[in-house]
């Protein structure tokens, strides 16, 4: 993507506001995500041509209600709006309210307002609006808010044009404030505005009411606006309720101005669908309904791209190890990097259907639903309302689930949600979880219509949430916590999901997985191959001869190579490495080459299929064509010489990747969060003894 740009352009409002929406149909395709400098949030950029024939950055900052911050990622508006030297400080800002609900919507717009930002108000959701039989007169609305106003519709795409129009053009600056603070602190303002060279009363207010949460400034300027305030008697808290009590009585005034409301009940058939989504008992039903679809779909769906993925690729490898002349160069190709790749590519299309999936329930307003029905059973295991939110993300990654726990006002229930969230199973463990099903769950049907593979997905699932409940529960009464926590979260009105919306979600989610994940396993499968191909002491060295003796004496198959490879593979440094932890992992029924790819998955837990992929591609024929899952469904037993792959190794290996801790970046994350390595290391050891013991059993069990 481009990096030089003829302005930036930020896309601010409220939750639920449409603007995610809006961004898309802005940004199209050309979208990156990162991170805000200094602070892990995430940070959503995208290149946007307008019509003057200029290249903007259009920056999608958090959404939030005010310019007052409750969370980080809040903060981080904050910053951009009020330092002017942040990178991400706007030329321009589109503001995205709510066309349905405006008087809620209006207050971080005045407030961005009042700090002289260039700005264009989007009342987005016109549709919503319309439907709801709202007659809005933009033009004495635009004359009482002293904006541009342009009415959009995100889902058809109605307005877009005008509004890249409309900033073409010099966007007016308010000649006077909405609200002016002068009054509520005349000798603080101008005192900071003096010492700090601010032109804006509103910012220097801005300064005084948060001058303790913004990152910008230096300790000596956070203390000396410190000095400020107490000379001149400012009190943050109660100037800043007069304030909002105050924007609050001007916009009501302007909404019942220039809004006519018709008779209620045009929005009843949302309340009407509550009913029955979020009732105590059907709501649960329908919830769980959706999931067992969404896991069935999983198996059924992807079936057919997966096979064709995993031939293509059996195929390109035996392509390219007959055409590039035998050597190292060749063996590291395909026995390392094809092998590898295979082992992300396969899975594209199961990770496309899930946050395809997820997408479609964002969209729709139904997760708002499920979030809310969750909230419900967490309370009953002691648990804050608000962990409900890094719990669910959690399904997603583990890691940016872990960071939303920043909302968690009480340090033990946001300690307790940050301990449990890795038990929830993240889309990097569902390679390793539709590997193995496919390998030892037959394709049946339960009850005529139910596919068994996708309901032992489900069950994995549900074992994650039920181990995070009840570890949740026991941590409640260890930290003695007794302090009530509450949710507030609101619920947006149904809409049919934006087809185009989803899709773009899909690619992202898909590009994100094939090109980070793709990055660290073929990384580690190059690293395999060279440990799995190379060793040290006599056995290896003498690897030939040794071969050529057992054969002889019949203590080896007849196949020559095949007996050569499996010798060396056992014999190499990586082989020496698993048969040094085999004893440790061998009652839950695992040999060495699974005792390295457990080692190896702890980089990331898709590694896990990458590193088997790479073990048993050691050493294979030229002609051999064999996928991954054959391959593993030939392995034997080297204890019984029967089938390693049972049905009581695979759920073991099932359970085990279901409670143990994901991977080293959330064991970071982990550290960060909590400051210190003890709550990481407890937490480790937690875990890993719970995924041991769970496995041990459910290997005796089928055993």
């Amino acid at each position: 993507m481009a990096k030089n740009f003829d302005l930036k352009i930020a896309l601010v409002g409220n939750p639920n506001s449409g603007k995610t929406t809006l961004f898309n149909l802005l940004t199209g395709l050309n979208q990156r995500t990162g991170n805000f400098p200094g602070v892990t949030v995430d940070k959503k950029s995208g290149k946007m041509k307008l019509p003057d024939g200029r290249l903007a950055e259009l920056i999608d900052l958090p959404g939030t209600y005010s310019i007052y911050p409750k969370t980080l990622d809040e903060q981080v508006v904050q910053d951009v709006l009020l330092n002017p030297k942040h990178p991400q400080h706007p030329d321009a800002v589109i503001v995205v309210a709510d066309a349905s609900n405006l008087k809620r919507n209006l207050l971080f717009f005045t407030q961005i307002r009042d700090l002289n930002l260039p700005c264009v108000l989007a009342l987005n959701m016109i549709d919503v609006a319309d439907r709801r039989k709202l007659q809005i007169n933009l033009r004495s609305l635009t004359i009482d808010l002293g904006v541009k106003i342009l009415p959009t519709n995100s889902r058809s795409g109605a307005g877009i044009e005008l509004l890249k129009q409309a900033l073409t053009e010099e966007l007016p600056r308010p000649k006077k404030a909405f609200y002016p603070v002068r009054p509520l602190a005349e000798q603080t303002i101008d005192h900071i505005k003096e010492g700090f060279d601010l032109s804006e009363d509103y910012r220097a207010y801005q300064y005084a009411q948060q001058n303790k949460r913004l990152s910008f400034l230096s300790d000596l300027e956070k203390e000396e606006i410190e000095q400020i305030k107490k000379k001149n008697g400012f009190y943050d808290v109660p100037t800043q309720s007069q304030e909002t009590i105050g924007r609050y009585a001007l916009i009501s005034d302007i909404i019942d101005r220039n809004i006519k409301t018709a008779i209620e009940g045009s929005s009843s058939l949302s309340k009407k669908i509550d009913q029955i989504t979020t009732h105590k008992v059907f709501g649960y039903l329908i919830f769980a309904l959706i999931l067992l679809v969404i896991f069935q779909a999983i198996f059924a769906w992807a079936e057919w791209p997966m096979n064709l993925i995993e031939n293509t690729m059996a195929e390109l490898t035996a392509v390219t190890k007959s055409l590039l002349p035998q050597g190292v160069f060749n063996d590291l190709i395909t026995d390392g990097v094809l092998a590898g790749l295979a082992g992300v590519v396969v899975f594209i299309p199961q990770i496309a259907l899930l946050f395809g999936f997820i997408a479609l329930l964002e969209e729709s307003g139904y997760m708002s639903r499920a979030v809310f029905l969750m909230d419900r059973v967490m309370r009953s295991f002691g648990l804050n309302g608000k962990s409900v939110v890094p719990m669910v993300s959690g399904m997603a990654c583990a890691i940016p689930a872990i960071m939303a726990t920043r909302n968690i006002e009480n340090w033990k229930d946001r300690l307790i949600t940050i301990f449990v969230t890795p038990f929830m199973s993240c889309s990097a463990r569902l390679p390793v979880y539709t590997l193995l099903i496919a390998l030892v769950v037959p394709k049946v049907d339960v009850f005529g219509f139910i596919n068994l593979q996708g309901l032992v997905l489900a069950a994995l699932y549900l074992l994650g949430i039920l181990a995070a409940l009840v570890s949740a529960w026991v941590l409640k009464i260890i930290l003695k916590t007794d302090l009530k926590g509450y949710f507030i979260m609101e619920l947006p009105s149904y809409k049919v999901p934006k087809l185009k919306n989803v899709g773009l979600t899909i690619y992202e989610k898909s590009l994100t997985f094939v090109v980070e994940a793709g990055k660290v396993i073929i990384a580690i499968s190059i690293l395999l191959w060279v440990l799995a191909s190379y060793g040290a002491g006599e056995d290896f060295e003498n690897a030939e001869a040794i071969v050529t003796q057992k054969m002889a004496d019949g203590s080896m198959g007849e196949d020559y190579e095949v007996a050569l490879s499996a010798y060396k593979l056992e014999h190499s440094f990586a082989g020496t490495f698993g048969k040094f932890i085999e004893p440790a992992i061998r009652p839950l029924g695992y040999d060495w080459k699974i005792g390295i790819a457990l080692i190896t998955s702890f980089a990331a837990r898709e590694v896990f299929v990458g590193t088997i992929s790479t073990i048993y591609s050691i050493g294979a024929s030229e002609d051999d064509e064999l996928t991954i899952k054959e391959r593993l469904s030939e392995e034997k037993n080297p204890w019984t010489g029967g089938k390693m792959y049972t049905p009581a190794l695979g759920y073991s290996l099932m359970v085990f990747y279901a409670f143990a801790m994901q991977c080293m970046s959330t064991l970071a994350v982990v550290y960060r969060e909590t400051k210190g390595w003890k709550w990481p290391i407890i937490q480790t050891i937690y875990m890993s003894a719970f995924a041991y013991l769970a496995a041990w059993l459910t290997y005796t069990l089928f055993s």
